[in-house]
């Protein structure tokens, strides 16, 4: 399985991520971008830093996102829910192997569904809606419709949202070493969680 790891810039989450994949995966199915990211610059320095202190090491230089990376990766982690959105608006075509890196560790498979089909209806029932009423209805008569008729499906989701852990992974970037090494350290408890589940899987 080809794995892509995604920040914003490349410098610092996502690099560390994959340098901390590649001592316990096949290195050649490992790679990072950022969404943001400029082109073949450096890893922040502290970044490499703390790596090397766990003996981490990567020989890494940026990547922005590009439709031939997300062609070859069979699963692509963001270090963020605003890095997948970003991904979804701009590369919907590979939304399947949209994640983040702590919600497909830790969100079971069949919550993760049921969250997808109450978006797809939500998404359905709200078009419906608009197309009935758009001609003959003022912008705020249509929105009180709309929460109205979509409240049943709005209160599911947000219940179910709510049993979803916290699926950001910190952003380290302006802060001191401390806060790379708090980082590295979430990276790495979640890293050896997805390894698990990679084993699994291939069972």
């Amino acid at each position: 399985m080809n794995i892509l790891f995604v920040c914003t810039g490349n410098t610092c989450r996502s690099p560390m991520a994959e340098a901390i994949l590649k001592s316990k995966w096949p290195e050649d199915q490992v790679r990072s971008a950022g969404v943001f990211a400029g082109e073949n610059q450096l890893m922040a320095t502290h970044s490499e830093m703390v790596l090397e202190e766990k003996g981490f090491s990567l020989n890494h230089k940026t990547s922005q996102i590009k439709e031939d990376l997300l062609e070859w990766a069979d699963l692509v982690l963001t270090m963020t829910d605003r890095h997948k959105q970003t991904l979804t608006l701009q590369f919907p075509k590979h939304e399947d192997k949209y994640f983040t890196l702590k919600e497909y560790v830790l969100v079971d498979q069949g919550q993760w569904s049921e969250l997808k089909n109450l978006y797809s209806t939500l998404e359905e029932k709200r078009s419906a809606i608009l197309k009935e009423n758009s001609a003959h209805l003022t912008e705020s008569e249509l929105e009180e419709v709309l929460q109205k008729e979509l409240f049943d499906e709005i209160s599911q989701i947000r219940a179910l949202e709510q049993q979803f852990p916290d699926v950001n992974v910190l952003d380290p970037f302006g802060g001191n070493v401390n806060v790379y090494r708090e980082t590295r350290d979430e990276l790495e408890k979640y890293i050896e969680l997805l390894v698990k589940k990679l084993e699994n899987r291939d069972k």
